[in-house]
């Protein structure tokens, strides 16, 4: 799929579950610490927050400063491409506040509907249908 979209490994990142929080986050607060981000983004665990900001920064979209001290800290920042993503989460951010609540009820609609056969029944079925014509001259043959 890479080699139809060169860009799917980007989009991954920025629509796995919590790229797009630490981003909007380092965007509207500016930097900040990595436990900072961990109280705020509670559930993350500590993992997977460290792989999510460890593939940002492979990106380009955050960069890492570790301040030396009597406690070593480590920062996060954006970067200016980082940045540039604001204003795209924004609009993404905005348009699911506008329209979350319909999202919700075309999903009620659809889990209350009688779900439709799938495809792999419907073949089944059809099957079948062809067995049934040789079955029964074979039972009527043996009857």
């Amino acid at each position: 799929m890479e080699d139809l979209c060169p860009c799917r490994p980007l989009l991954d990142r920025l629509g796995d579950r919590w790229s797009a929080l630490t981003l909007t986050l380092l965007g509207e607060d500016g930097p900040a610490y990595f436990g900072e981000l961990e109280r705020r983004m509670s559930p993350v665990s500590r993992k997977v927050l460290t792989q999510t900001l460890r593939g940002l920064e492979r990106d380009g979209l955050v960069r890492r400063t570790v301040e030396d001290g009597p406690v070593v800290r480590v920062a996060y920042a954006l970067t200016g491409l980082g940045e540039s993503l604001a204003g795209p989460l924004a609009a993404l951010r905005g348009w699911t506040d506008r329209h979350q609540e319909s999202v919700e009820q075309a999903r009620a609609a659809y889990d209350a509907a009688r779900p439709e056969p799938g495809v792999t029944v419907l073949r089944e079925r059809a099957a079948l249908g062809r067995a049934a014509p040789a079955e029964r001259s074979g039972l009527s043959r043996s009857a």
